[in-house]
């Protein structure tokens, strides 16, 4: 019977990474050479011998030997990026998303880059005056001029030189009454009274 495998984890399992194990008759390490390592490092050593023939990084050329510039410190860098995780993520990906992430637009809206504009729209005053339809009538202050239509059934009583407002309405019980619309003048003060 062989050996059991516990797998504590199928995130292992699932993750599939291209490597390789052999060339041809030569047998590489147990373990094989990952596929990205390759391309990271073939990559930096193009990136390497570009800028060691431009003139911003061409005087350091003659600092270090032709093997340590060209292949030894691509091939590290290529193993020590190969090796990076961030977020479980490879380096060029992480990497991308940190560029795009610095570079791309700071607020969003409807999953794009938010316009600029000095002008914000702010929509006009809107005046919602309950008329009585839901289940009972609500507190109300309203100052005219205007017009009001009272589609329940109230008691309407006209201000005097001791109340506060010009018109007041009280709600009766029971359903509705005939709709009646109710003028205020310049200045003239309606007082909804539920009880």
């Amino acid at each position: 019977m062989g050996a059991e495998l516990e797998v504590r984890s199928f995130r292992s399992v699932f993750a599939l990474e291209r490597r390789i194990y052999r060339i041809d008759t030569l047998r590489l390490n147990p373990g094989g050479i990952p596929l990205r390592g390759i391309v990271y490092a073939a990559s930096l050593v193009v990136a390497s011998l570009i800028a060691g023939a431009t003139p911003p990084t061409a005087w350091l050329d003659p600092l270090l030997p032709w093997y340590v510039r060209d292949v030894g410190i691509p091939l590290a860098t290529a193993v020590v990026l190969g090796a990076i995780r961030v977020d479980g993520r490879p380096f060029h990906s992480a990497a991308g998303s940190l560029v795009a992430h610095a570079v791309g637009p700071r607020t969003c809206s409807a999953f794009g880059p938010q316009r600029r504009s000095r002008a914000l729209w702010r929509p006009p005053s809107v005046l919602l005056l309950p008329d009585g339809s839901d289940a009972g009538f609500r507190r109300l202050r309203y100052s005219g001029p205007g017009a009001v239509l009272v589609s329940r059934a109230h008691v309407r009583r006209e201000g005097g030189l001791l109340r506060r407002a010009d018109v007041t309405l009280h709600p009766l019980p029971g359903g509705g009454g005939t709709p009646q619309v109710i003028e205020l003048a310049e200045g003239g003060l309606l007082d909804v009274r539920p009880r």
